[in-house]
């Protein structure tokens, strides 16, 4: 009996998620009429239709979209059988395609090489920054074999999670606010008015939000920030405060910023950062490893920086 072939479940699982034929031949590397005729070849195979075509859309039938994802789960599997295989070898030469959050990635990223490079000196990382949803999405999609995400956050079933260390947050504020010279400032002394988030989609504003004592309230900034640099713009301009991890505090990011650092009380919610893979993935030890190593050499901000300085 014929059946598809590995080639076809990824193009139906691409065409699937993108819907469109153009962006998913370039996301598998062929031509649009090459994965055209792979989903027609597919169709006649299995005897059904799997997609709706009309001029300006592709569109999955009800069954297109039940065998989409059981072909996204045969080639999970496949891609962790292939792992467990190089994983016999020497599992530390195999690249790690290891997926970022922006509020993580400019601080800790520059870090790693140096720590990694005298237990792990042939580990390869593969990087892509995105917002944390997305980047799960691509974990379980099998697009990416390690993440670092900052928690706490909800996560599907089937993953494992090693977190390595704590980063509290510290308040950034305009040179000469009330606030100024506070050490340490309490969650209760932060004004809400002026408090400036990052847009819906990042963990960070959440965290924030927590931080203040907020997590139950529908908070809707007048100002938000598309990312953390543009937060600190906005607060070195006197447009309001917000607050920041402690692993930026000091990063080349801060440079020159007109604004001072403060730190939170004990006892305010902070974030864990760790690593996040898929159960099933071989490489697990190896993830272990690179946390307890990450854990080791965590980087701690000084008691008493206040400010990175002009």
């Amino acid at each position: 009996m014929a059946v598809p072939t590995l080639k076809q479940l990824r193009y139906l699982v691409s065409l699937a998620d993108l819907r469109n034929f153009s962006r998913a031949a370039e996301a598998c590397f062929v031509t649009q009429s090459a994965l055209s005729g792979a989903i027609q070849d597919l169709e006649s195979l299995l005897g059904v239709s799997l997609f709706e075509r009309t001029k300006r859309k592709v569109l999955p039938t009800p069954v297109g979209l039940q065998l989409a994802e059981r072909a996204r789960k045969i080639l999970n599997d496949v891609d962790a059988l292939v792992e467990l295989a190089r994983a016999q070898g020497d599992p530390f030469t195999q690249p790690v395609r290891l997926g970022v959050i922006p509020t993580i990635g400019p601080f800790l990223l520059p870090a790693m090489p140096q720590l990694l490079r005298q237990d792990f000196p042939d580990l390869k990382l593969v990087l892509r920054e995105d917002q944390t949803a997305r980047l799960l999405e691509q974990l379980t999609a099998g697009e990416l074999d390690l993440l670092i995400l900052a928690f706490p956050y909800p996560l599907p079933d089937g993953l494992e999670v090693e977190t390595f260390m704590d980063d509290p947050f510290w308040v950034a504020c305009p040179r000469g606010h009330p606030l100024s010279g506070t050490r340490p400032v309490e969650a209760a002394r932060v004004p809400r008015e002026e408090l400036l988030l990052l847009e819906d989609g990042h963990c960070l504003r959440d965290h924030a939000l927590a931080a203040c004592r907020l997590e139950g309230e529908a908070r809707s900034a007048a100002i938000q920030g598309t990312s953390l640099y543009t937060l600190l713009q906005m607060v070195a301009n006197g447009l309001g405060i917000t607050l920041v991890p402690a692993m930026a505090i000091g990063a080349p990011l801060l440079t020159g910023l007109e604004a001072e650092f403060l730190p939170m009380s004990p006892g305010t919610p902070t974030r864990r950062v760790g690593f996040v893979w898929r159960r099933s993935s071989a490489r697990g030890p190896v993830f272990r490893r690179l946390a307890d190593l990450l854990r080791v050499g965590a980087v701690n901000v000084p008691a008493g920086t206040a400010s990175p300085g002009p």
